[in-house]
């Protein structure tokens, strides 16, 4: 099959995305592209870009995988999944990068509704920091624990709460820092306005019901651009 080749068509509920397609989906939608636009930039037709989104076999060319991944500001190391286990930012520092700080009205928009942070959380043993999935209401941090575990010692305590994007392929990146009061929320209709409120259960399942709101004294965020 060549590049402009489209495959038969199937039906919707026959094409689950396979590894390489969630990636170059998630990456299409992060740039704010649609699938023509994407597919476009990179030289192929709209048709093969959602072959490739949309089954999991799809192997491209060396070269059509190269073309994707400058069409959507990444690299094929990213798009094949090579870097899945490492940390981000291995390369090098851009020729002339900028340290710019951001307005508190940028660091709120960059926590948007939900995502992925680390706390780091005071211990008998020494400082630690947890990822934890959190949620913004009404400004405050909220994320969901159990009693037993480590960002519940968070509770009474003044955190710090850090979250940011890392863009290997560009050496380019933000990270916002919240500093405030955590506590645990026990008032049974905040409880069910943030059950309705928050986006999602913690990745590390299991029992977690006690939800803990950090309330911001001190938002800074710094971006790293070319």
């Amino acid at each position: 099959m060549t590049d402009q080749a489209l495959p038969p068509a199937h039906p919707a509920e026959e094409t689950p995305l396979g590894d390489l397609g969630r990636r170059l989906a998630r990456r299409r939608t992060d740039r704010g592209l649609t699938r023509a636009q994407a597919a476009d930039r990179a030289g192929i037709a709209p048709g093969y870009l959602r072959y490739l989104e949309e089954h999991p076999g799809a192997a491209p060319a060396p070269g059509t995988l190269n073309r994707l991944a400058t069409a959507l500001d990444t690299t094929v190391a990213h798009l094949t999944g090579a870097t899945a286990d490492r940390p981000p930012g291995p390369g090098r520092a851009a020729p002339a990068p900028v340290l710019t700080e951001l307005a508190p009205a940028e660091c709120r928009a960059l926590l948007g509704g939900h995502g992925v942070g680390r706390l780091a959380v005071p211990t008998v043993s020494g400082p630690v920091v947890v990822p934890v999935n959190y949620s913004v209401v009404d400004g405050a941090i909220v994320f969901r624990t159990a009693p037993d575990a480590t960002p519940y010692q968070a509770v009474g305590c003044r955190v710090a709460f850090e979250v940011d994007r890392i863009d290997d392929a560009f050496s380019r990146g933000w990270s916002v820092l919240v500093r405030g009061h955590a506590h645990a929320v026990t008032d049974s209709a905040e409880v069910r306005r943030l059950v309705d409120r928050a986006y999602s259960p913690p990745w590390a399942g299991g029992r977690r019901d006690v939800w803990v709101r950090i309330d911001p004294l001190v938002v800074t965020g710094r971006r790293i651009t070319a």
